[in-house]
């Protein structure tokens, strides 16, 4: 499903995701520490405003695009929790003070939709010329689905990651905090310090994630705008997300079976497109997408029920180096 969008309606957009990324900057412009209730109020607000914006587009383009916008932020707000446990992974790994962490996540966001608005405009742009990339986008969503669901916990290493450790190579790094600076002068060198070596883990492991939910909701349609908005406003909550869930996530134990059902389940429908079967009804893909979250999360309730809760802050402090 794809309908014409005016120019306007695009800078209307930018222009209101460059507005709240400069308030949610400003705000936390002396780098505190955020805390539950101070995250809960954003995510709240977060996600009223992605709600919001499904009720405009339903107001302005009518039921389906409004319930295809649902589908996909449902979507990427669900693969936003599993970006939150690696993220806190990155955190407890690299030692960050959690009075920085905040800076990390803005800018890594800001990258993130860079990500996004690139893949999403390539990837339309291959499902509308070539109708085989469908089989090919949704053999790579059942692949992850699979790897999700049986390879989840293996361990992570961001300081073997190959774009960061080609970035130690070719940027000069300090293996040290200063303050909340990503570049500082030692000996009259410019140097990178420890926190942009995790900006970079942040913004390589988001890399991966980008290509797949902006596959997985290509997989409900193609309008570049239901797309691109639907990654936008989910992915704009994922700081207040991380610090109202970085110390819960030991209680969603299941929710990656849950995701990677969703996954395959995109896959599925990426290709059945293509067949005789065509594409599902919106409100089929929606009624899936919200009984499989509901009960990934009441299994993981269920099954951690006596767990005691994880420190967000818990974990080593000395920072990992060069």
């Amino acid at each position: 499903m794809s309908f014409p969008v005016p120019w306007w309606a695009w800078v209307a957009l930018t222009v209101a995701i460059a507005l709240m990324l400069a308030v949610d900057l400003f705000l936390h412009r002396d780098n505190h520490v955020i805390g539950f209730r101070e995250a809960a109020v954003w995510s709240a607000i977060w996600i009223a405003a992605g709600l919001a914006f499904g009720v405009l587009l339903w107001l302005w383009q009518g039921d389906e695009a409004a319930g295809a916008y649902y589908a996909g932020y449902l979507i990427e707000k669900a693969l936003s929790v599993d970006n939150v446990f690696v993220f806190a992974l990155i955190f407890t790994y690299f030692a960050v003070p959690p009075a920085y962490q905040h800076k990390v996540l803005f800018w890594g966001v800001v990258g993130a939709l860079l990500f996004r608005l690139v893949f999403i405009f390539v990837g339309a742009e291959l499902l509308e010329t070539f109708f085989w990339t469908a089989y090919v986008f949704g053999a790579f969503l059942l692949y992850t689905g699979w790897k999700m669901a049986f390879q989840h916990d293996q361990e992570i290493h961001p300081d073997r990651n190959l774009v960061v450790r080609a970035v130690r190579r070719v940027v000069p790094t300090d293996a040290r905090y200063h303050g909340e600076r990503f570049f500082v002068r030692i000996d009259g060198k410019r140097v990178a310090t420890l926190l942009f070596v995790v900006l970079i883990a942040v913004e390589a492991t988001d890399l991966i994630f980008a290509v797949d939910s902006v596959a997985a909701v290509l997989a409900i349609t193609t309008s570049t705008f239901i797309v691109w908005t639907a990654n936008a406003f989910a992915v704009l909550g994922l700081r207040s997300l991380y610090f109202c869930l970085a110390g819960l996530l030991r209680r969603f134990t299941k929710l990656h079976y849950g995701l990677a059902f969703l996954l395959a389940f995109a896959g599925v429908k990426l290709i059945l497109s293509e067949t005789p079967v065509g594409k599902l009804p919106i409100p089929v893909t929606l009624g899936v997408i919200v009984a499989t979250l509901a009960a990934s999360i009441v299994w993981s309730l269920a099954a951690t029920r006596n767990a005691p809760v994880a420190d967000s802050d818990a974990g080593p402090r000395t920072p990992v180096g060069s």
